[in-house]
């Protein structure tokens, strides 16, 4: 059996999964079968829908709801307010509950505070989505997006710092010191 902790004013309904280590704070909600990893910390204020993936390691701050359809994989951050829809064309008077379109949020991306994430997208890994910016389409793995509609501003470190490529392609982290290529408009970790 795992251990979390659960603030006396959260709720997790019974068949949901929560992993060890894990801190859910005041006014949470988990539905039932959604997954929550280890070392995770949901914030005050923060539900978490049917079906949701939540990885090990992540953190979703204040006033977020993950619904149905999302997967955060493992060492994700989601700024507080935060928005995720799961379908594109709602209705009030029309159910599109058989519609949800899936949004992943691959290890290691950040989702700035009042970001919206538009339903149907992929975040690549260590992506980082600025403050304010609205997701319509896929986000490269590295990548920074900021405006609305996001646009692809720079590329970030897996520290969170921003890269500056070089001449011949090459980028180290001002941080760890961790060295990046780019090819062919795509970035990968070398070092």
């Amino acid at each position: 059996m795992s251990s979390y902790y659960l603030h006396p004013s959260a709720i997790a309904d019974q068949g949901s999964s929560i992993g060890s280590n894990t801190k859910i704070w005041h006014f949470s909600h988990v539905m039932e079968g959604a997954h929550i990893g280890e070392d995770c910390v949901l914030g005050q204020n923060v539900f978490v829908g049917k079906k949701v993936r939540i990885g090990n390691g992540v953190r979703v701050q204040n006033n977020v709801s993950v619904y149905e359809g999302v997967v955060l994989e493992d060492e994700v951050f989601v700024g507080p307010s935060a928005v995720f829809t799961n379908v594109i064309n709602p209705r009030s008077a029309v159910s599109r509950k058989d519609e949800f379109k899936k949004t992943l949020v691959q290890k290691g991306a950040t989702i700035g505070a009042n970001a919206t994430i538009v339903c149907g997208v992929s975040i690549g890994q260590y992506a980082f989505v600025a403050a304010g910016a609205v997701v319509t389409k896929d986000v490269p793995p590295y990548a920074l997006v900021k405006g609305n509609p996001a646009v692809h501003s720079g590329w970030m470190s897996e520290f969170g710092q921003k890269l500056f490529f070089d001449s011949s392609n090459k980028a180290v982290c001002a941080e760890s010191g961790q060295e990046y290529l780019i090819k062919e408009g795509k970035v990968s970790r070398v070092k």
